[in-house]
């Protein structure tokens, strides 16, 4: 989230591509996400959502990362 914009990310099946709004879509491309789902809410200032887009993957956790908060080891994330 960035100002009023709001963005939405999903995980997409492998050959899915880039399904994202302009500005999100070239953020996506320019860090070398190949699949994805993404949606934009609120405001469509590119500006906001390119922020908010860089937000919400700086905000995305490790499955290491994860294991550790849930005391788990990571092999266990994936089963």
């Amino acid at each position: 989230r960035h100002g009023a914009s709001k963005v939405f990310m999903r995980p997409a099946a492998d050959g899915t591509g880039i399904i994202a709004g302009g500005a999100m879509r070239a953020v996506f491309e320019c860090v070398g996400v190949r699949n994805v789902l993404a949606k934009s809410f609120g405001s469509r200032n590119p500006i906001n959502l390119v922020k908010a887009t860089i937000n919400a993957l700086d905000g995305i956790r490790s499955p290491e990362r994860v294991a550790k908060m849930r005391g788990i080891p990571p092999s266990k994330i994936f089963n």
